[in-house]
Formats: structure tokens, sequence, C-alpha cells
């Protein structure tokens, strides 16, 4: 039986992969460190794990509309209000399974072959491949390591066509951690609203920012912009509940409408006892979320210095997520290996640290180190990092 065209071109995740063989070495007795995950190592918070009791003893386990439970739908309205300023009504809210379903189903909803949708590199892995399932064609943009791993206007108005219906935004970055100013969002709304580009923001990681920046969306900043935006988010890595699929988007009625009509047709609804959870976690103290991000803000400062002291390697500093995503093409060359993948493999297999090769973000001469782990492994991660560099000189 032969498989669907759609699937032939579709690349596994390399962060999934690096994860799976890292695990697999632990299997085997060997003091693996992973710095592969892309979710927090905390706990979901105990008032967010008893809020999901309490549904089960309930009785909240049956059938929710498609499109998420009201009361989740008015906490997710709310937070957009207060963190945002921006002003949504229940139909133009759709709860997902993760943000991740988000984005898929927008894709589905939204491109025709041959639609092409604006990617930066360095990007999050399941960007381009969600636009080839849907049909459409990633354009990729190169940003730039000397400028933060951020698009200039010119090179988005370079990449637009006559095809072009989207363009893909992720501030604070996966892999990269950059974020877009208020002023460079204007700037690149500007040209959206121009083009009719509908505009992809991912904001998954508006919680875990690491600087004075405030974090802006760029649906804020006016109404024409609102009206172009599908905003991503969820509670994933803002509350630690990546298992529990709990993501949403919000933007234009018709949009929304189309992607709860979808979704009614392929997940039925979100898991109604993860719905229960993510409203504690929009409608309780946020105080655990803080608790998270300064833990991660002093693991950054710790790990950039250590990794940028190793010969070779170089890194922009991260203002938010938590990844780093340095650049090792020096160390791979000074070591006598021909690409950062065979390197990254032969660190893993000779001192057991795992982490993602740049090649599967777009970026060939990095590699992502995600820093959700404790300080203690964090300094022996650098420490056989850099033992590994030297040996190989």
């Amino acid at each position: 039986m032969e498989l669907a065209n759609r699937v032939k071109t579709l690349t596994p995740s390399s962060t999934l992969a690096i994860t799976a063989k890292a695990k697999e070495l632990k299997l085997q007795g060997h003091d693996v460190i992973g710095l592969g995950a892309g979710e927090p190592d905390f706990n979901t918070p105990e008032h967010i794990l008893d809020a999901a009791k309490q549904s089960m003893d309930e009785g909240m386990t049956k059938y929710t509309p498609a499109g998420g439970i009201p009361v989740l739908k008015s906490a997710i309205i709310k937070k957009l209000l207060e963190d945002q300023h921006l002003s949504y009504e229940p139909n133009q809210v759709i709860v997902t399974t993760g943000a991740k379903h988000a984005l898929f189903t927008l894709f589905q909803v939204l491109l025709n072959p041959g639609d092409e949708v604006i990617i930066p590199t360095p990007y999050w892995v399941s960007y381009p491949e969600q636009v080839k399932l849907a049909e459409g064609t990633p354009v990729f943009v190169e940003a730039k390591e000397e400028n933060e791993f951020k698009i200039t206007p010119q090179q988005l108005k370079e990449a637009i066509t006559d095809q072009t219906k989207a363009f893909i935004l992720n501030s604070p970055s996966n892999p990269t951690g950059m974020m877009y100013t208020k002023e460079e969002l204007e700037k690149l709304g500007e040209i959206c609203v121009q083009h009719d580009l509908l505009i992809v923001s991912d904001e998954i990681y508006e919680k875990l920012i690491y600087t004075d920046k405030p974090h802006v969306s760029i649906a804020e900043l006016s109404d024409a912009l609102k009206e172009q935006t599908v905003i991503i988010n969820g509670v994933s890595k803002s509350h630690s509940m990546t298992g529990w699929r709990m993501g949403y988007a919000v933007g234009r009625e018709p949009i929304i409408k189309a992607m709860t009509n979808l979704a009614s047709h392929s997940t039925s609804n979100p898991t109604s006892i993860a719905q229960y959870a993510a409203l504690a976690a929009y409608d309780s103290s946020q105080e655990k979320v803080e608790e998270m991000r300064l833990a991660f803000q002093e693991r950054l400062n710790k790990l950039y210095e250590w990794i940028t002291d190793i010969p070779g390697i170089t890194c922009v500093k991260p203002e938010g997520a938590f990844y780093l995503f340095p650049n090792v093409q020096e160390a791979v060359a000074n070591n006598g290996f021909t690409s950062v993948d065979d390197w990254v493999k032969a660190l893993l297999e000779e001192e057991k640290v795992a982490l993602v090769p740049g090649s599967g973000f777009g970026a060939p001469n990095n590699v992502r180190l995600s820093y959700a782990i404790s300080l203690d492994q964090l300094e022996e991660a650098a420490k056989r990092i850099k033992r590994f560099v030297l040996n190989h000189q």
C-alpha cells in the first residue's frame, strides 16, 4: 500500500529524534544529560492539578463544545485584555489540543495548493512541515545572526509574491530566544497590512522573558494589525503544562469558525479535564509562573557564561524562552568534523550530552541547548562540552 503524497516529504522532528536517542542511552545505563527538551522541568502547579482532580470528581469528563468550554474562552479573553489590551468576542476564540494543533488547524483552513507562507529562519521545526501538509509552500527568509536573528522590513518585502498568503512571527522565538521590539513590529506590520498578509503570531513563550523590554503582540499595535493577525498561545510553556495539550487561537471570526468546524471533525473537542486545568491556570495566582521565570533567568545567565567560555563557540544572548542557540561552526571545524550534525552525534556518543543540531531549525551552523534542567546538570553539561572541544583540537 502506498502512502499519501502529503506525508512523503515530511522530515522527522530533530528535537524528538535527539531526545529519543538520549533516552535510549539512558536505558543502557549511561549518564546522559539531555539539553534537547522543549518543555519546562517543573511540575504543573499544585492548584492546577487540584482543579483537574475536582473537575473529574464533579463529572466534567464528557464531550465539550468543539471550540472549547465557554468559561475557558472567557478566561482567555480576560487574559488578552489584561496583558495585551486586546478585546475579543467568544466567536473569535478557539481552544485547541495544544498550540501546535492551533497552528495545524489554521494552516489547513487557510492554505490552498501553491499558497506561500513566509517563515523566518531559524524556525521552529514544525512550521514548514505543517505548511506543506496544508499543500502550501514555505518561503524561508534568513534572520541573520548579526541582526539578533530578526528579519528586516526589506527582507520581508523582497520575499512577498502574488502567492504569499501569510507570515509567521514567533517572538520570543524558539530556537533563538530573540524578541522583536515594538518599533520593529510596527515596520513589519505595516508591510503585512499593505500586502494583505495574514500574520500568524506565535506567542507561546510570552511569559518567559529575561529583559526589561516587555513582550509586545503585533496585534495590539493597531486595529488594522489586530484584523490581520491570528494569535497562537497556550499554557504549555507558561504554566509547565506541555502534556495537558492546551492551546488557543484568536482572530477574525470567519477564520476561527472554520478552524472550529475542522476541529469538530478531527479532535471533536479539547480534553475536558485539561480545559478545567487551563481555566485554573488563567483564573488564579500567577506566582508560580514568576517563580519559574526567575529560575530560568538564573540558569540562562550561568549557562550563557559557561558556553561562551568554550573556544570556537559564540552566542547571541537570548531574551526569552529557555534555549541558547550558539554558533559552533568554528569549534566544529577546529575539531575536524565536516558538519554540525556529525559533531553533535560524536558529542552524544563520547560525552553523553544531547544537543539538537540547528539543521532542523534551518540554521546548520548552530545548535540548540535547552536550559530546562537543573543548574548542576547545566554546569556538568558545559564542562563535558568544553572537554569534548578541547580534546578534539
